[in-house]
């Protein structure tokens, strides 16, 4: 489903503050692989995950998705087929329109983005109350209220449905549950897991926690220095420990993990 060969990005080229942060990166997905990514601050968690949602265009190597090279494809065409969560809940939401308008928008964009005069019809509607009684936080009965008067749990309860509520190719999702609080963290994170599931949707997620890293999805990926130095999955997997992850990655990277967040996640 993604293939990424040999992708580099260097940003401040030439100048005191050059940065690599990817170097030669490469990887392949299967169609409903589940991968969780972990490493150190600066290894190129994000960056990676714009490099394949197309925010800058990578110095080197391709990237090519379901068969199709979308190296050089901009952002908002990418954008119909790989949905993307950030850790900001104010992210990827309209916080003065309403949640149907909010649902609308990620709706035309996908199903029916080469109809730009396209409109919401009453079956849509229908639908996307449906959707929204999945959720299980009572927004199916306040689709006329602004967005912006929800809780943060809520807005990225509602951004998860938005990125799927027409499954993507791919979901990427940048450690989404890590502003929330524990109880909204550990919902967020069933209502992935049950959706990426039922729609059988390839998606890659960066997280801070190693429980999570080890127990959800298919595979982990360990990177550092813009590489990833890791690739674990299968009985492998099964048989890790927290412990040993972080044994195994001072055993590739050549250092010790000092990302402080995912240390106290142990």
């Amino acid at each position: 489903m993604l293939q990424i060969d040999s992708v580099s990005k260097t940003f401040n080229g030439g100048t005191v503050n050059e940065k690599k942060a990817l170097s030669g990166l490469s990887l392949h997905l299967a169609p409903g692989d589940f991968v969780t990514i972990v490493g150190s601050n600066g290894a190129g968690k994000s960056t990676l995950f714009n490099a394949v949602a197309g925010s800058f265009y990578a110095d080197e190597g391709s990237i090519t998705l379901d068969g199709k090279d979308i190296t050089f494809t901009p952002e908002y065409k990418r954008s119909r087929v790989i949905g993307r969560l950030f850790q900001d809940p104010l992210r990827g939401t309209a916080p003065h329109m309403t949640i149907e308008e909010n649902l609308a928008l990620a709706y035309l964009r996908t199903s029916k983005g080469t109809a730009p005069f396209s409109r919401i019809s009453k079956k849509d509607k229908t639908f996307f109350k449906e959707k929204l009684a999945l959720l299980d936080m009572g927004l199916e009965e306040r689709m006329s209220q602004p967005v912006g008067l929800l809780s943060g749990g809520q807005r990225q309860a509602l951004t998860l449905l938005m990125s799927t509520i027409v499954p993507p190719k791919l979901l990427l999702l940048d450690e989404h549950t890590a502003a929330l609080d524990p109880a909204a963290a550990e919902k967020i994170l069933a209502l992935t897991t049950q959706i990426v599931a039922e729609n059988h949707i390839t998606c890659m997620m960066v997280t801070h926690n190693m429980n999570q890293a080890l127990s959800v999805g298919n595979r982990t990926f360990m990177m550092a220095d813009g590489k990833i130095i890791l690739d674990i999955s299968g009985t492998e997997r099964e048989g890790m420990t927290v412990d040993g992850l972080l044994t195994r990655f001072k055993d590739s990277a050549g250092h010790a993990l000092d990302n402080d967040r995912i240390l106290l996640s142990r």
